[in-house]
């Protein structure tokens, strides 16, 4: 998503087998600063910000029609959606990601619930001559290869050492009858330890959105309080007939001297103004929340990370104002995932109360509020965590808006008018 030497990735899944029987969460971050810390992991797009634009999307000369799908997706630490790819179409499950680039399925063949190209008539690969296969233009983590027969293949390697390979490809998305996409470049992993494929949404020209000219897109993250586990929640491709009650804010733009190496051009990059907790406007500098000459400091909405992360001058301020309202509480020494160290132990709806409604305020007059039965996370053994992390302590030199902050809230990118729209909603029903 930054520069070719400075790229963001997102933690989905477990490092290990055995943190996979754990309960944890996912994070975005540059990972050419430190070892990562945290059990779950995905990778977001990257590549160098001069070649890749929104506007170079793959199918450019190819007509684009008018969405109207919605479905129900699976919330857990993730958004999982659940899309017909092919001719004729296989259910996939993928991972809805903004702050991703190339969306991949699996193709392994060997489970039922995975891609098999052998039963589509629209499936093709990608050979070695194709432009998309040119080491010089450096989508991925590593420069495309020509596999031992002739194919483009990619390789993504995560911080923890593991890697997610296989085939670029092309295939259709198929809606409906009358509403099938072109063939997209899609990766076709056969090695990888995941159940789940990723959607990738960001603004680069790989990503689903760009290829299949979506103009805008929006979801509705269910609340897990009280919910039980796993609750859906909504997506739409195309028109929302909730968006009149959607209050918007223009994305960003900055000039090309801010790309570098901190900077993400991909992402959906909106105007963080500032933080109340229980009312209380906190002293945080506006300039935590703008990018500065390096691109730290760059706010921005990600569907595939799981809680909120604040660069050191706003999440120090948030801590402080957290602790004084509830230190009797709170759990020392106590750091979940490498990440969350805003832990308590005791009643939770106590201790919401006693921290009250968490807001992000953003231009327009724009804000996400959290009501305090909403700002703590169950993490197991009784342990309860505010939903923010400092991004520093993973590498990160950005502020994410995690899902977990998105929760009962219309989320909507409206890409022919660069902007992102928020509705208050009730997303279990």
């Amino acid at each position: 998503m930054a520069s070719s030497t400075s790229f963001f990735l997102i933690i989905l899944f477990a490092t290990s087998l055995q943190l996979l029987e754990s309960k944890q969460f996912s994070v975005s971050f540059p990972i050419n600063r430190v070892s990562v810390p945290t059990t779950h992991r995905r990778l977001s797009a990257i590549g160098a910000a001069e070649k890749i634009t929104a506007s170079a999307a793959a199918t450019a000369n190819s007509p684009s029609f008018d969405y109207n799908y919605h479905n129900a997706f699976k919330y857990s630490m993730a958004l999982i959606v659940s899309l017909p790819i092919g001719t004729p179409s296989q259910t996939q499950k993928m991972v809805l990601d903004t702050g991703s680039q190339l969306s991949w399925i699996q193709c392994h063949g060997t489970q039922r619930s995975e891609f098999d190209p052998s039963l589509s008539s629209s499936f093709s690969v990608l050979p070695c001559n194709h432009p998309i296969c040119k080491p010089q233009i450096p989508d991925f983590t590593l420069p495309t290869t020509c596999d031992q027969n002739s194919l483009c293949h990619y390789s993504y390697f995560y911080a923890d050492g593991t890697l997610e390979e296989g085939n670029l490809v092309r295939e259709k998305f198929t809606f409906s009858p009358s509403r099938v996409t072109p063939p997209l470049i899609l990766g076709c992993a056969t090695e990888s330890a995941e159940s789940q494929g990723i959607l990738g949404m960001n603004l680069g020209r790989l990503s689903f959105a760009s290829q299949a000219k979506v103009p805008r897109f929006s979801y509705c993250v269910p609340s897990k309080h009280n919910a039980g586990e796993n609750p859906s929640g909504t997506f739409f491709l195309g028109q929302n007939p909730n968006s009149g009650g959607f209050r918007y804010i223009n994305m960003l733009s900055f000039p090309e001297s801010l790309r570098k190496p901190n900077f993400d051009p991909l992402a959906y990059t909106i105007g963080l103004a500032g933080i109340r907790i229980g009312g209380k406007k906190l002293n945080i500098s506006a300039a935590a929340f703008r990018p500065d000459a390096g691109g730290s400091g760059q706010t921005m909405i990600d569907s595939g990370t799981q809680y909120t992360f604040l660069v050191d001058a706003a999440y120090s301020k948030v801590r402080e104002e957290v602790v004084r309202l509830a230190s009797a509480n709170l759990k020392k020494d106590y750091v979940y995932g490498g990440s969350l160290d805003m832990c308590f132990d005791g009643n939770p709806s106590e201790i919401g109360a006693k921290i009250g409604e968490i807001a992000f305020e953003f231009d327009n007059g724009v804000e996400i509020l959290i009501e305090k039965e909403r700002n703590l996370d169950d993490v197991g053994g009784g342990v309860h965590c505010i939903g923010i992390g400092r991004s520093e302590s993973l590498g990160v030199t950005s502020n994410i808006i995690g899902n977990f902050q998105q929760q009962n809230l219309w989320v909507e990118f409206d890409l022919t008018n660069r902007r992102v729209g928020f509705g208050p909603a009730n997303c279990n029903t």
